[in-house]
């Protein structure tokens, strides 16, 4: 089933209750967004939001722009939004046990993941600090069952991972990209971030290179992750050549 999904929920008329709900947390998060989150509301559909989320240092997310869609249902708050991870390199990536490949977001508050459910309560802004919440230090243990006492090894290789798959799909990968139809002042944003961090960016690839990212076993999923670092530092390069040619 795809409730899940933003892009196919049901088009349904929202209730006044429902829309002044959506305005107030709307108005909540243009005010005084959690750090490190951006966000923007769609320009015909006041119930579709697109946040930003950029991963933070300690993490092995850490410089990335995560690009997520929500859709607040016809009746929110009574339910919650319909949560949608459009940062998967076409399908590619999964970067956390709680986001899929889909896009899909699986999380309590959503009703997407066993715990605490979504209560009326809630607000846009309590989905966006639970989705910052697990791209954490160590994102495997987010994992049911899994114990980071009996594999630490994978641990650190699941991290390698995300780190090296953060900088090629989150990083380039989101810079210029058109086919997600990003708003445009959450893309001049990220431009303009990326042009003052460029250098972080770029020392950040040459480690990855050092440290021998490029081809990254991960037993618990079976995969085999190709981080591509020095393909990703020769992006970086001339994402950067083009963005300084433009005038932002």
């Amino acid at each position: 089933m795809d409730d899940w999904d933003p892009f196919k929920y049901p088009q349904m008329t929202p209730t006044v209750a429902s829309l002044r709900r959506v305005k107030k947390d709307i108005a909540s998060l243009l005010n005084d967004a959690p750090p490190g989150v951006l966000v923007h509301v769609d320009d015909g559909d006041i119930t579709l939001l697109h946040a930003h989320i950029k991963g933070c240092s300690g993490t092995p997310y850490r410089g990335g722009y995560f690009y997520f869609v929500m859709k607040c249902p016809w009746d929110y708050p009574l339910q919650p939004p319909k949560v949608r991870l459009m940062t998967t390199g076409g399908g590619s990536v999964r970067f956390n046990p709680n986001f899929y490949e889909s896009g899909k977001v699986c999380l309590s508050i959503l009703g997407t993941w066993p715990g605490q459910c979504w209560i009326p309560t809630c607000s846009l802004e309590s989905v966006l600090i639970s989705i910052q919440s697990v791209m954490c230090e160590k994102p495997l243990c987010n994992e049911p069952g899994f114990n980071e006492e009996d594999s630490p090894d994978e641990v650190e290789e699941y991290n390698n991972c995300v780190k090296a798959q953060t900088l090629k799909v989150a990083v380039c990968g989101m810079l210029n990209n058109t086919s997600l139809n990003i708003p445009q002042p959450l893309v001049k944003q990220m431009e303009e971030n990326f042009k003052k961090e460029f250098h972080f960016y770029e020392q950040l690839a040459i480690q990855y290179i050092e440290e021998g990212f490029d081809v990254i076993k991960v037993p618990l999923y079976k995969i085999v992750c190709r981080g591509e670092s020095r393909q990703s530092l020769s992006r970086l390069r001339s994402i950067v050549k083009e963005l300084r040619k433009k005038k932002l």
